[in-house]
């Protein structure tokens, strides 16, 4: 078991270090390529924190895990709600200013219906991952044009505009890059087989190894673009980013075990998993909307929040003990 601990923590360090490498690579490229900071931030940024999810479902799908990939899907999207946001807002609460971000949630909400509908007759299908997969190409065509129409007064406009960076040597950029991804792929199949081990040691299945250790470590990079965007003063990017990621896990990350055979899901993915994280995510949305003011994430919803992602791991704990 000690083996399989000490990879797997180092897996998650690989994995957040190469993430934001591969993050910075992108994003300089695109700049370098003409693409707005928005754009860049509301596609190339939320798609690569969320590429660890990405990598480490796509592996695990492959060899076999659906549970472990089913379960970091919906398990990074609790976390980064309950967990990321909830921490971040204890640290230093939140404010809610963009029509960008109002907008997104609406569209996170109803990626969720979508998903909980095709998953309702217990399996995740070819056709259930073409349908989220295709989700994915649609909202990606939306957030760029999005990104394209928003004011330039848009709050978290400007704020990526201090962030993408600027000048950055192409070769340097495509360097970033193609590193970052080797190693994200390398890390990512080391976290896999750790998690296999741990769950064979601990005897639980896939998806609770997937729903805990994994979708806190890949949430990582998250928590730490949310708790620097914040420091910054950039609270619009850390909301912002959270709201990307969760879409990004819910049609790229979860489609990628469909797509690669019809996979049985365990039913306490529909009666447990899915139900929660919908109602995490619309008590944050209650929480940060505003309702024509600015919203606000403080530390008392910050507390509730992180307090509601604690009771739910420790009811997982119990259920495999």
């Amino acid at each position: 078991m000690a083996l399989f601990t000490f990879a797997i923590v180092v897996g998650f360090i690989l994995l957040v270090l190469s993430a934001d490498r591969f993050v910075h690579g992108a994003a300089g490229l695109a700049r370098n390529y003409g693409l707005s900071p928005l754009v860049i931030g509301l596609t190339i940024v939320a798609f690569g924190t969320s590429a660890p999810e990405i990598l480490v479902t796509g592996i695990a799908a492959w060899q076999g895990n659906t549970g472990l990939g089913v379960g970091n899907a919906i398990g990074s999207n609790i976390a980064n709600v309950g967990m990321v946001i909830g921490a971040t807002a204890i640290l230093l609460p939140l404010s809610v200013q963009s029509d960008t971000m109002r907008r997104e949630f609406p569209i996170l909400f109803a990626i969720m219906l979508v998903a909980l509908v095709l998953l309702v007759d217990g399996t995740l299908s070819v056709v259930d991952g073409a349908v989220l997969m295709g989700g994915m190409v649609v909202m990606t065509y939306w957030l760029v044009t999005l990104g394209k129409r928003s004011r330039v007064s848009d709050p978290i406009g400007n704020e990526y505009e201090e962030e993408i960076p600027r000048d950055m040597p192409t070769r340097k950029a495509v360097i970033l890059l193609v590193v970052g991804l080797a190693v994200l792929l390398a890390s990512s199949e080391l976290v896999v087989w750790a998690a296999v081990g741990l769950a064979r040691e601990f005897g639980v299945s896939d998806l609770v190894i997937g729903l805990t250790i994994i979708a806190i470590g890949t949430s990582l990079p998250e928590l730490a673009t949310s708790i620097i965007s914040a420091v910054k003063k950039e609270h619009d990017i850390a909301i912002g980013n959270i709201l990307g990621s969760n879409m990004f896990n819910l049609l790229a990350v979860l489609s990628l075990p469909g797509l690669m055979g019809p996979q049985a899901v365990e039913s306490a993915v529909l009666t447990r998993d899915m139900p929660f994280m919908i109602i995490l995510t619309l008590t944050l949305f209650a929480m940060s909307y505003g309702f024509g003011r600015t919203g606000t994430v403080g530390r008392l919803k910050g507390t509730i929040l992180i307090g509601a992602f604690i009771a739910y791991q420790l009811n997982l704990y119990r259920g495999w003990i």
